[in-house]
């Protein structure tokens, strides 16, 4: 893992201020340029669809026939509509499973998407993903299982080579990319071009994640990694949500004790909060499937998460600083079904109507403290621009800000945004409103990070807010205020 540094790129997103005495140090690790690229991303779609789609698998075995994989109604344009619809602004696309199939026509292995009936056998749903995401402005990732139960040579080192030719055909032939996507699936049994026997390996050295992370630098350097160690964590779970108390900064260790240790061999009881003061910039990725599994299965129609689940799962991702990385199936024929269609668009609409309305806008913003400097001013946490930000004094760790409105709004939803460039500075805080003549606490919140949402059990009515930082090793700075009603 390589410790988060100020390079040019941060400079050119973020105005970092400069070396004088009255300016501003960041606090601890904090995020690269592409970090902050994909923090504002906040929630995408990872797309589950193989021969094991066919097979009404979790897991292929890596036996199919890719004379099965058959999508006659296919239509990635489609998916993408509903992924947007669903307001989701990012997809992942896995590429290549457990089971060994690529949906590109590789060069690596006869296993691949030009063995099947699809276009022919000319086609590369690859490349279709790819061309609507970029149409649709939609995000676009990949993901490559290092696990391969088909290769023949799987366990041994000329598949290290074919793996990493697979991952240099991907990263050079689909544009850039958002994100690289790895996970901790590895070694077992498979069809191993029909050895059909269990294969062990050693995660941490086998695959060479040294090789691997050079190519996705040299050849996707905008793209953040997601995996066990690396840009992007996993939140240590698959239902979609982090702890109420989750850092941006990480230290990873394996479960002997060793800092930083190789993908495969991370002790996840700490991925949930991450690491207060960690060695890096590394967020989480609450990833959870629409529906009860990550690939389609018949038996499970009617049974997917609800749009007020998501929405659930929305506050305690993005709105715990983290990211939703939601998992979307097609089914046999290529479309989505109508319901996950129907959920993913509700939700969209709510998100839309929500958020598109944020009355912090219209409130006069006064503080406890100032700083010295037009670019700490109080009236850049409400002017909607991450790229400006309020602060005080070094020596003032715990003030007040204060929004009022010239009559009583109502609203159930606060977001607060400190400006992360500068590090992950506030630990804990109150929210409070101007209830019946007096302050009354309504909400608090630790770890603020990237968004902190704070949702309330029902509307309030109120013409004052206050926030109350009450705990900051640090000066605090805030880039962004929102209050709204949910809808």
């Amino acid at each position: 893992m390589r410790i988060a540094i100020t390079n040019i790129f941060i400079i050119l997103l973020w105005p970092i201020i400069g070396n004088t005495q009255s300016e501003l140090k960041s606090y601890g690790a904090f995020p690269t340029a592409k970090h902050l690229k994909w923090h504002q991303v906040e929630q995408y779609v990872l797309v589950h669809f193989t021969p094991t789609t066919y097979q009404n698998k979790e897991w292929g075995y890596g036996d199919a026939d890719p004379s099965i994989f058959n999508p006659s109604d296919f239509d990635a344009d489609a998916i993408i509509k509903a992924v947007k619809d669903g307001g989701f602004k990012g997809l992942v696309l896995v590429a290549k499973h457990h089971d060994g199939f690529c949906l590109w026509p590789t060069l690596t292995t006869p296993y691949n998407i030009s063995g099947s009936p699809f276009r022919d056998g000319k086609g590369d749903m690859v490349r279709e993903f790819e061309q609507a995401c970029r149409k649709a402005d939609i995000k676009f990732g990949l993901y490559c299982s290092p696990w391969d139960r088909n290769y023949p040579e799987y366990g041994r080192a000329e598949y290290v080579k074919a793996y990493h030719q697979q991952l240099t055909e991907l990263y050079t032939n689909y544009g850039e990319l958002f994100m690289t996507w790895f996970d901790g699936a590895n070694g077992g049994d498979g069809y191993y071009g029909g050895a059909t026997e269990k294969r062990s390996i050693v995660a941490a050295e086998y695959y060479q994640w040294d090789k691997i992370y050079d190519l996705v630098e040299k050849l996707q350097p905008t793209a953040v990694k997601f995996s066990d160690v690396g840009d992007v964590r996993w939140v240590g779970n698959e239902q979609g949500f982090a702890a109420e108390t989750s850092w941006a900064t990480f230290t990873p260790i394996s479960p002997d004790g060793i800092v930083e240790p190789s993908p495969g061999v991370l002790d996840y009881a700490t991925s949930p909060t991450g690491t207060r003061g960690g060695v890096a910039w590394s967020p989480a990725e609450c990833d959870v499937p629409l529906r009860r599994g990550w690939f389609y299965h018949p038996e499970q129609d009617g049974q997917s998460r609800t749009a007020e689940q998501i929405k659930d799962l929305y506050f305690k991702s993005v709105g715990r600083g983290a990211a939703l990385d939601l998992g979307i199936s097609p089914m046999p024929s290529g479309r989505l079904h109508l319901d996950d269609i129907r959920i993913m668009k509700t939700f969209g609409e709510w998100h839309r109507a929500t958020f598109e309305n944020n009355l912090a806008k219209k409130a006069r913003v006064s503080t406890s403290h100032k700083r010295k400097g037009k670019k700490y001013q109080a009236k850049h946490i409400n002017d909607g621009k991450s790229t400006t930000f309020w602060s005080v004094e070094d020596d003032v760790q715990t003030p007040n800000i204060t929004l009022q409105w010239s009559k009583p709004q109502t609203f159930d939803i606060i977001s607060i945004q400190e400006f992360i460039a500068l590090g992950q500075r506030i630990e804990s805080l109150e929210v409070q409103a101007w209830l019946g003549g007096t302050w009354a606490t309504i909400g608090d919140a630790t770890s603020i990070g990237v968004k902190r949402l704070i949702k309330l059990e029902k509307p309030i009515t109120s013409n004052q807010l206050r926030i109350k930082i009450t705990n900051s090793p640090v000066c605090p700075t805030i880039s962004e205020i929102g209050v709204f009603l949910s809808k």
